[in-house]
């Protein structure tokens, strides 16, 4: 009998890929195509859909051919995606109204500041666990139906949809089935995180029609047949990237918690059934719900900017050629000389919420060189996860003893040891470091019974690469407060008569 695989398709901030896993959870294919990032304005992040959808019919045949297959070896198709990045497009014909806007873009900072009003950030955190920030969907999709003349009326005819990048994949790959699943719902600030659904406050507080709005199914499930790029495949899942990594780690019990280091990166530990309000900035949302049973849920600390500070440090400043490079060149001093870099350029994430924050570089003097910068590059990440460590470790009340790391900033070992000395914990790599695609692979995988259960699912995990901390108490706490100190100096940067509307 032929070698079946199940085809992760991996919708990203900045490119689009599908991944063919075998039966043991290994990588055997990967095809990848990026898409433009378009930047219309200040503080403006913007996809082309059609592009996005164009890229992911081609790579996925791509993914199959590489290895010889025949599309019919495919079991089932597992979706992951960048989460939060909002877009309407027409029932009827299937195109896109205007771009897609992306989870990094702050053009809706003054309608956030609008809607908190006297009750602040957290007006609404009871009812879906997330702060008011421009980071979520649904100020988006206010912000597009007010501002694109006669849309709303159109909208509110049910003649416009909305979806996340997996719902517009989805109805691409059906001709027309408009679902989301729990964890992209849970990103929108219009889902009822314990009844699971839309809420008709939410709704009504954003002014945003439930015509528009996608059903809300579970994570791992079957959604339908694909008729298009793998006609007669199952589309067995649908997770938000950070949630498929939680899987892909096998993060299944509570207090198990991973963290995925890409353009940004995100640290999440599942909470199991229960419903952990945070107190300290980091995020409630639904970890993933498995067919009929009960969702299992998450707190989750979100930074906004670690792999594009290389990205910005090597396209933005020519200090390095390659991302890789950036190792090397930290490596040519034995410390920071002093200098912190809080890269806060579309404000700070978790756990401050500060969306008016800009970034800045503090401690210059003449002795700095571009090592001490690469250095600081690097350590910005690190020090970001320490503020989220700490704040998951008060709202859990579980000291977190190891945290197991994924994505493309792994591959740098003088991160992971920095990480690990910074945290004062264990770090772990396992084996595939592609554990968003993994997650999305497994989850569909169980839909279709290419898996059997969670246990099964645990055997494929293995161990690459750990990091012990070694940094002494004193330097740890030292640098820390010379970075907590930088961090107040990006605060109240941006005004808000300053915001364009």
């Amino acid at each position: 009998m032929a070698e079946q695989y199940v085809a992760a398709v991996d919708q990203g901030t900045n490119s689009s890929r599908c991944i063919l896993f075998d039966r043991r959870g290994r990588l055997v294919s990967v095809a990848q195509r990026e898409h433009r990032q378009l930047f219309p304005r200040p503080g403006w992040v913007e996809h082309d859909a059609e592009e996005i959808w164009r890229n992911v019919s081609r790579v996925v045949p791509a993914a199959v051919r590489q290895i010889g297959a025949d599309p019919a070896q495919v079991v089932a198709i597992g979706i992951t995606n960048q989460r939060e990045t909002s877009l309407l497009w027409d029932r009827a014909t299937g195109r896109p109204i205007g771009h897609a806007v992306v989870w990094q873009d702050t053009r809706t900072d003054r309608l956030v500041t609008e809607l908190a009003g006297d009750a602040g950030p957290d007006r609404f955190a009871d009812r879906c666990g997330l702060p008011l920030t421009t980071y979520f969907s649904a100020p988006r999709i206010r912000w597009m139906l007010d501002h694109t003349p006669g849309l709303r009326q159109r909208a509110e005819r049910g003649e416009i949809l909305f979806g996340t990048m997996e719902t517009w994949l989805i109805w691409n790959f059906t001709r027309g089935l408009h679902v989301t699943d729990v964890t992209n719902a849970s990103r929108t600030m219009l889902m009822n995180i314990e009844t699971l659904d839309w809420d008709d406050e939410l709704l009504a507080a954003f002014d945003v029609p439930r015509a528009i709005l996608p059903e809300i199914r579970p994570s791992s499930g079957v959604f339908a047949t694909a008729t298009e790029v793998l006609p007669g495949v199952r589309i067995g899942a649908a997770l938000g990237d950070q949630q498929a990594a939680l899987f892909g780690q096998t993060c299944f019990s509570a207090g198990e918690a991973k963290c995925t280091y890409g353009t940004g990166s995100f640290l999440l530990m599942n909470t199991g059934q229960e419903i952990v309000r945070s107190k300290h900035g980091m995020l409630t949302t639904v970890a993933y719900r498995i067919g009929d049973q009960p969702a299992s849920y998450a707190l989750e600390g979100s930074m906004a900017v670690t792999g594009s500070l290389v990205q910005w440090f090597r396209d933005g400043l020519g200090m390095i050629h390659t991302a890789a490079e950036i190792e090397t060149l930290a490596r040519t001093v034995d410390d920071n000389g002093g200098a912190y870099i809080v890269p806060a350029f579309s404000g700070l994430f978790a756990p401050h919420w500060r969306s008016e924050a800009r970034g800045v570089i503090a401690g210059l003097t003449g002795y700095i060189t571009k090592g001490h910068l690469a250095r600081a590059v690097l350590e910005a990440t690190g020090f970001q996860t320490l503020e989220v460590v700490d704040a998951m470790n008060a709202d859990s009340g579980i000291a977190l003893t190891a945290l197991k790391v994924d994505g493309g900033m792994t591959a740098n070992n003088l991160l992971m040891q920095f990480l690990a000395d910074l945290l004062d914990v264990r770090v772990v790599r396992p084996m595939v470091t592609e554990t968003v695609s993994l997650g999305a692979a497994y989850a569909a995988g169980l839909a279709v019974g290419y898996w059997p259960d969670l246990e099964g699912l645990r055997s494929n995990w293995h161990r690459a690469g750990q990091w012990m901390p070694h940094m002494e108490p004193a330097r740890r706490a030292t640098e820390y407060a010379n970075w907590q100190a930088a961090v107040q100096r990006t605060f109240n940067w941006i005004r808000p008569e300053d915001q364009e509307i």
